[in-house]
């Protein structure tokens, strides 16, 4: 049985999502793959969509609201990768109890604000030169521990190089699970 990977998007959806291509191609034959594009879960409409003007509707209700879309949406355990604004969607939906059995994370700058860590095994991903990254203190209190990239920043996640890295770890999570079904 394939393995269950949603993934959700960064707060451009899939308008500026092209790369997005490159992670379904390398995940598609080994996962039974979701999209959830960040935008529609918030319910974010705002007549310019300049990076400001989104940031400011997420931050303004919009993560809330796409927190309890997911938790709707979403009702069996399954792996997640997700991309910044995304990243804290799935965070804070895991801390609600989203059923999840892992979480790989890029960028996800606004967790930094949490006090929890949720119950499941986590892949935080950040560029080292990412401005708003969660500091190493934040880190040891909640428990996490953050994956730095050296030389990249906030949008590291579009990035082929990294697409292709966190692809791998994701098919080694999925190809160890049908190991150790096979095992059995």
């Amino acid at each position: 049985m394939t393995e269950k990977l949603v993934v959700i998007s960064d707060m451009w959806g899939a308008k500026k999502g092209l790369w997005i291509a490159s992670y379904f191609g390398y995940l598609q034959q080994y996962y039974d793959i979701v999209f959830h594009d960040c935008q529609q879960l918030g319910g974010i409409d705002v007549p310019l969509n300049t990076e400001e003007n989104i940031h400011k509707a997420f931050v303004d209700g919009g993560i809330d609201t796409a927190v309890a879309q997911l938790l709707k949406k979403e009702t069996i355990p399954a792996h997640y990768l997700a991309f910044s604004t995304g990243g804290t969607i799935a965070y804070k939906a895991a801390l609600r109890g989203l059923p999840m059995k892992s979480l790989t994370s890029i960028s996800a700058t606004r967790i930094r604000l949490e006090d929890q860590k949720p119950n499941v095994p986590m892949n935080l991903i950040y560029g080292e030169y990412d401005e708003f990254i969660p500091n190493q203190k934040w880190a040891q209190e909640i428990g996490v521990e953050l994956n730095v990239v050296p030389h990249f920043g906030h949008g590291l996640y579009t990035d082929e190089k990294i697409i292709s890295e966190v692809c791998l770890g994701l098919l080694e999570q999925v190809t160890q699970v049908v190991a150790t079904k096979k095992a059995v």
